[in-house]
């Protein structure tokens, strides 16, 4: 075998046969810059409030309230007419307020049954934990002393246009009536509205729109229903309507229905004392200067 030429060397990149593979180049990812201008993420209304039923199903609810009022009150004065006062006209026989308490009464079983059936049919889910019902227990006390203190918001009628009378009154006119009407005002009145408004229609908002706004739009229908009792006195429904603040306030900071529940009744109970106090027990209704207050 013989040697290589001088200068050669074996090794040497010169000799394309000897030299080493040229080195692989590997390839590595490509890293691109992060993106300088992030989408920022829209954070939701500030409400854990999530029922499992629509908006829709409260305008039906409603709905069906108005229209089962509507029918109860024609068929049981129609009835009435008929059967306990056929010499009377058929607004006379209209106007009487048990009469009138007795179709609130019935419309009011009638809805009842229907958000039963709604939340536990429909929605398969337990009526008093979906509403949130919640009871605070002894805490429970000082709720129904809120409702005493919202008396104040009252004070505010000194200094609004407020009715000398309004149809309200009729509901005072004898004794019967007045404690019919205090018993229902604190009991089957506030549960149907707290149920209805802090229990149905609170939580609705306040998924969509927040906390805040929630209360406020669920205060104002509060208000404006309590307009025809009245008389459409403009002064009478703010009142209402700061009263329904302070209500939906208590249902969204304690998460309970039953707590506003006892604040209204706090409120409306009191109310009725103070009626019965300034009346002597409703015997001497022309003493009822209170009850302007109570507007």
């Amino acid at each position: 075998m013989g040697l290589a030429p001088e200068g050669i060397s074996l090794s040497s990149s010169d000799n394309p046969r000897l030299a080493p593979p040229p080195a692989t180049i590997e390839s590595s990812p490509v890293s691109f810059p992060a993106d300088p201008f992030p989408a920022t993420p829209v954070a939701p209304p500030a409400s854990t409030e999530n029922p499992v039923w629509t908006g829709w199903d409260v305008l039906q609810i409603a709905g069906l309230t108005l229209a089962t009022l509507f029918i109860a009150q024609l068929l049981i004065v129609l009835g009435a007419l008929h059967f306990a006062f056929p010499h009377q006209s058929f607004m006379e026989v209209a106007q009487k307020p048990s009469l009138a308490l007795l179709s609130e009464l019935l419309t009011y079983v009638a809805v009842a049954l229907y958000m039963i059936l709604l939340v536990q049919g429909k929605y398969h889910a337990r009526f008093w934990q979906a509403i949130r019902w919640n009871w605070p227990g002894m805490a429970g006390i000082s709720l129904v002393g809120l409702g005493v203190l919202m008396l104040g918001l009252d004070v505010l009628g000194r200094f609004l246009p407020m009715p000398k009378n309004t149809p309200f009154d009729q509901f005072f006119a004898h004794r019967s009536d007045a404690y019919l009407t205090a018993i229902f005002a604190v009991t089957l009145g506030p549960l149907m509205e707290e149920v209805f408004f802090r229990g149905f229609l609170y939580p609705v908002l306040a998924r969509r729109m927040g906390a805040f706004w929630g209360i406020l739009l669920t205060a104002l229908p509060f208000g404006l229903i309590h307009m025809v009792q009245y008389g459409y006195a403009w002064g009478a429904v703010l009142i209402i309507f700061l009263v329904g603040v302070v209500l939906t306030a208590v249902r969204a900071r304690t998460k309970s229905v039953a707590s506003s529940f006892l604040a209204h009744v706090g409120y409306n109970g009191t109310l009725m004392v103070l009626a019965a106090w300034a009346t002597d027990g409703f015997r001497h209704m022309d003493k009822a200067g209170i009850l302007l207050l109570c507007r």
